[in-house]
């Protein structure tokens, strides 16, 4: 019997990592090859896309896609990992953040929509020297993470509610790959002068990928893995190979005829069957893989 090879898409619960999600998923579906696109803190909920088999060889191409986060910012209190799980470093005075009202918040959040540069959390995954930041910020390393572009296309106030000193704001967030949410509420909080962090956290969609299609943890064993060139098809355009060139593009030649029909950097190449050969990339008037599924599963 082949090895399952598919993309799953999970709804992560709070208080696991998305490692633990893998580790679980791996038990269950009895394989080690098994990774995950987007990693969520255990905080966070939602959208977890993972790859199982074969299709791992994907989740290249699937980390990189928009992703929508409905969140809730807390104005008025900052903490030293951006997020409800770190020790409180300040607090503003409850009158300062009484005094806020929607039009600040509103031009707060205008100043941080569109392209923007943002410096990481210093809690976040991302490698200094080979390590992770999180891992050297633990160790009470003072990490110093560079700033990135990223794009905020939607940054909107759903509610607001006032108590305890604080001010939170319900919100919901479409960004680019690469962006932190917590950073964004960071920032937030130094725009208006009173601090903030992230109270809570749920991914909503990752490209063409929705959480109220995915599985819980408890319905692992039943899920129906999406199938390598259904997944393909969902993240980028599409071209179709006739027998010919599919075996050239398998055996890594570049061929011409299909370069026109798709736009975009990449696509993927199915064959007549609607198997995916692999993601192909523009050389040129012709085209080449960049990523081939095993032919046995071809």
């Amino acid at each position: 019997m082949a090895d399952p090879s598919g993309i799953l898409l999970v709804d992560k619960p709070g208080a696991i990592t998305s490692h633990d999600v893998v580790a679980r998923a791996r038990r269950i579906l009895d394989t080690r090859r098994i990774g995950h696109a987007g990693t969520l803190d255990p905080m966070a909920t939602g959208l977890l896309i993972l790859g199982v088999g074969p299709a791992t060889r994907l989740l290249t191409y699937l980390v990189g896609l928009d992703k929508d986060y409905r969140a809730t910012i807390r104005l008025g209190q900052s903490t030293d990992s951006d997020d409800a799980e770190g020790e409180i470093l300040a607090r503003a005075a409850a009158s300062d953040v009484a005094a806020l009202d929607a039009s600040q918040v509103a031009a707060g959040v205008a100043r941080l929509t569109g392209r923007i540069t943002q410096v990481p959390s210093r809690v976040s995954a991302i490698k200094v020297n080979g390590r992770r930041a999180y891992a050297l910020a633990r160790e009470g390393v003072d990490v110093q993470l560079k700033a990135r572009e990223v794009v905020i296309s939607r940054f909107d106030v759903l509610d607001s509610r006032r108590g305890d000193g604080c001010l939170d704001l319900d919100v919901a967030v479409t960004c680019s790959s690469g962006t932190y949410v917590r950073a964004l509420a960071r920032d937030l909080g130094k725009d208006l002068g009173v601090g903030a962090h992230l109270t809570a956290l749920r991914r909503t969609r990752i490209g063409d990928f929705a959480v109220t299609d995915a599985v819980s943890l408890d319905d692992l064993a039943e899920a129906a893995l999406l199938e390598p060139a259904q997944a393909a098809r969902r993240a980028m355009p599409e071209v179709v190979a006739d027998a010919d060139q599919a075996r050239d593009l398998r055996h890594g030649k570049r061929i011409a005829g299909l370069a026109g029909a798709f736009t975009g950097p990449r696509a993927a190449a199915i064959d007549a069957e609607g198997r995916l050969i692999g993601v192909v990339e523009r050389r040129g008037e012709e085209i080449k893989s960049v990523m081939n599924m095993p032919e046995e599963h071809a």
